[in-house]
This record gives structure tokens, C-alpha cells and sequence, in this order.
């Protein structure tokens, strides 16, 4: 792909959603939903920059939000990774699978295997950024700065998490139901973000109904009808879905002035030879209840395509596959979605979630971050915290039970950056 063409896509695809104004007809660029404890009255970004240690809390209210459409660059893929059956790393694409379209109407029984060919990773086991920090061990190169000897960072960016984190992170000023917990850690210049379990989700998850626990399978069960192991294979959905692997691209971009390196699970590929480089190529596999009411495709629309929408757009990934699938589980269409048209399918939903407001709020709260994180240590960790309806707030931790950056990633980085600072014989 024309790597100059890429970008101008990319930028006319955020376009479509700028506005010149928010809806109080202040300038877009004026910041004011930093908030102190004491005080009530929002602060300008010029207030902040002088005294940033009185912004304690960030609003997620979306009307502060409705600003210009921030820069967002076309993301790159510099790499990616594999984990096998048993949740091992890999520097390689050994569990790349290849999109193979499937009948418009494809009758898959997504409850077959349930029972006898299921092997569930355990979601209890908390791996925080570990693959992610393989990966960047074995992968400085592709992201040291330039001139290295010079820069005081370990990396040459601001920010190394999941792409799962930023999806949350986008979709907070529309989310009723669930809270959050991010713990951030400052090492050697960049931040890196790490989802703590709320006690909440902790609960969701050991008392899972049976029911529940069926339909997730009925995603994974909806890949494997749909995903080959190579270019010249066909699905074998009598195989065993094992969720401990999993294929991972990781990328590189920048939301306004804030370098992201992150990593994201991807479901397959294009497998036509002629497909554009990665990120363009990955295919987005999703399965939801079949739509029969116009109630139903405006909740469809208002929050199902948002998470779809946040969770792509995000890394580049240009479609999603959708089976829609009825009570028993049985796939009775199948539909795609391009993200870049996403947003003209909800234009008409009132009061619907905005584009816009989502890119903003996950960039004011990366700032956020950067101002409220000051101290540069992996044994300190701030703690973000948000319920539906609040502020974010967040508070400090030294040695604590959050800390997650594991000693093997910290000596690794400290020991070959300092390599660089000796003096060659």
C-alpha cells in the first residue's frame, strides 16, 4: 500500500466527524473539565499547565468533548506475535488464520464442540502487559529512538498498553453499566497502562450463568466456521476452539501530541495475495443476536456498533464480519461492516454516541495521565478509577499489590539502555 495514500484515507475518514465548535460556542480548543476537589468552576488548559498538580479528577460529561476531531495517524504495524495452546510467546505469525467468506445465509450451529471440543483459557490468570513486554525485548530495534545515546527514554513513545484498554477508554462517556480501574506505571519516560479487575467484574465473572458462558463461546465457535489455517485450507469447524491462542498485531501511531505503542488480539486476514498491508488487511469477526424491530437496530446501532467501532478503528482494522445468530444459536446471516461507514449508519439514531467525543476523551485523558504521573519509578503505580456517572480520580501506590511491570522487563531495559551510556574501548 502507497503509504501516502494510507494517510490521506485515514485522515479523510476522521474528517467526516470534525466540528468547529462545541455546542456552547466555545473554542473547541479551550480544556475546561479539569476539576479540583475543593473547587467546582472548570479550569482552563493554560490554569493547568501552571499549578498541574491541582487537577485531581477528569470529567467524562460528552458535551466537553465535542471539539475538533483530534489528529489521529494512520496506524503502522511494526510487528506482532503469537501465543499458542498453552499460552506461550512467539516472535512470529505461526497463528495467523485467513478470512474465508462464508454463505449470506450459513445456518452454523454456533453450540457445536461446546460440550466436547472447548478448551477455555482461564480468565482468573491476570497476565497484565507481559506479552506485549516480550514482544518490545525482543523487538527494540524496531522502536529505539534515533540516537538513543542521547534520550533519556527506554522507547520512543508515551504510552505502551492493550488495545482493549484504549477501547475502554474510548467508549467511557456513553458507558452506564461498567466501571473501570487502570493502574499506570512511568519507567524510563513512557507510560505504560495496565487494566486492574473492579470488584465488580470480578463478581460478573465467578458467577457466570451457564448460559453466559455458552454464548461466549458462540464467538470463537463463529471464527472457527470462518478462519482457515492457511491461504489454501478451508475451515475445519470440527476441530477443537482452544481461546488460549491467539495472533496479535502490534502497532505504532499518535493521537494528537501522545505516541501510542499498543497491542491487540486480531481474528484473521484477507487471504487474497493482492490485499493490502497489514493493518489494512485484518478482518474483524463478531456474532450478534439477529435483529427482528426497529428497537432492536437502534440499540444495535447505539451499542453494539460503538464498542465494534472503538475496538477497530483503533488499529486500523477496516472491517468487521458480523453473524447474526438467533435464541438457539444458529447463525442466520451474515453482514459487513466497513468502520469508515460506521458512522453514517448511526447519524440518524438520536442522541446517538459520537466519534468525536469518543477520540477526544481517550486523548484529554492520556493528558490527564501525564500530568497527574510524575514520578518515574516501576515500583509506583497511580490507580485511575472510574464508575458511570463520575469524575475519573485516581491515587497513588508504592510496592503495592498494583504494581505490574515484572523484574525480568525492568533489568532487561535498564540494563541495555545503560549499555549504550558505556564507553567503547
Amino acid at each position: 500500500m502507497d503509504p501516502h495514500r494510507s494517510s490521506i484515507s485515514y485522515h479523510s475518514h476522521r474528517s467526516s466527524y470534525k466540528r468547529e465548535r462545541d455546542d456552547s460556542g466555545r473554542n473547541p480548543r479551550e480544556n475546561k473539565h479539569f476539576r479540583t476537589n475543593t473547587q467546582h468552576q472548570y479550569r482552563s488548559e493554560s490554569a493547568l499547565g501552571q499549578n498541574p498538580l491541582s487537577c485531581r479528577t477528569l470529567s467524562t460529561r460528552r458535551e466537553l468533548y465535542e471539539r475538533d476531531f483530534p489528529v489521529y495517524k494512520q496506524p503502522v504495524e511494526v510487528g506482532c506475535f503469537s501465543l499458542d495452546s498453552e499460552r506461550r510467546f512467539f516472535n512470529d505469525s505461526r497463528q495467523m488464520r485467513y478470512y474465508v467468506e462464508p454463505d449470506k445465509n450459513p445456518n452454523f450451529n454456533l453450540r457445536d464442540g461446546y460440550r466436547d471440543r472447548f478448551i477455555k483459557r482461564d480468565d482468573s490468570v491476570k497476565e497484565r502487559l507481559d506479552h506485549i513486554l516480550r514482544w518490545i525485548v525482543a523487538n527494540k530495534s524496531k522502536i529505539n529512538p534515533t540516537g538513543a545515546a542521547a534520550s533519556p527514554r527506554a522507547l520512543d513513545v508515551d504510552f505502551v498498553t492493550w488495545r482493549g484498554h484504549l477501547t475502554k477508554l474510548l467508549t467511557t462517556p456513553y458507558e452506564t453499566r461498567e466501571g473501570w480501574l487502570l493502574a499506570v506505571t512511568r519507567f524510563r519516560g513512557t507510560f505504560y497502562i495496565s487494566e486492574v479487575e473492579t470488584e465488580s467484574a470480578r463478581r460478573e465473572r465467578e458467577n457466570r450463568t451457564e448460559r453466559h458462558e455458552e454464548m461466549m463461546y458462540w464467538g470463537y465457535k463463529f471464527e472457527q466456521y470462518t478462519c482457515a489455517d492457511n491461504t489454501h485450507s478451508l475451515p475445519d469447524p470440527g476441530g477443537v476452539v482452544n481461546t488460549n491462542e491467539a495472533f496479535c498485531t502490534v502497532v505504532q501511531t499518535r493521537l494528537a501530541d501522545h505516541r501510542l505503542l499498543f497491542s491487540g488480539e486480531v481474528d484473521c486476514r484477507d487471504k487474497d495475495p493482492k490485499a493490502p498491508a497489514a493493518p489494512a488487511c485484518y478482518v474483524e469477526l463478531k456474532t450478534s443476536a439477529e435483529i427482528c424491530t426497529p428497537k432492536q437496530r437502534s440499540n444495535f446501532h447505539r451499542f453494539k456498533l460503538l464498542k465494534w467501532w472503538a475496538q477497530s478503528f483503533l488499529p486500523g482494522v477496516p472491517r468487521v464480519v458480523a453473524g447474526f445468530r438467533d435464541q438457539e444459536g444458529v447463525v442466520v446471516s451474515v453482514e459487513t461492516f466497513h468502520i469508515s461507514k460506521i458512522s453514517h449508519l448511526i447519524k440518524n439514531e438520536y442522541n446517538c454516541w459520537k466519534p468525536t467525543v469518543c477520540m477526544n476523551f481517550c486523548c484529554d485523558f492520556l493528558s490527564f495521565v501525564k500530568r497527574v504521573v510524575t514520578e518515574d519509578n516501576p515500583r509506583v503505580v497511580y490507580l485511575f478509577s472510574w464508575d458511570p456517572y463520575k469524575d475519573v480520580t485516581y491515587s497513588a501506590h508504592r510496592d503495592s499489590q498494583y504494581c505490574f511491570l515484572p523484574h525480568w522487563y525492568v533489568e532487561e531495559m535498564t540494563r541495555s539502555e545503560d549499555s549504550q551510556y558505556e564507553p567503547k574501548a
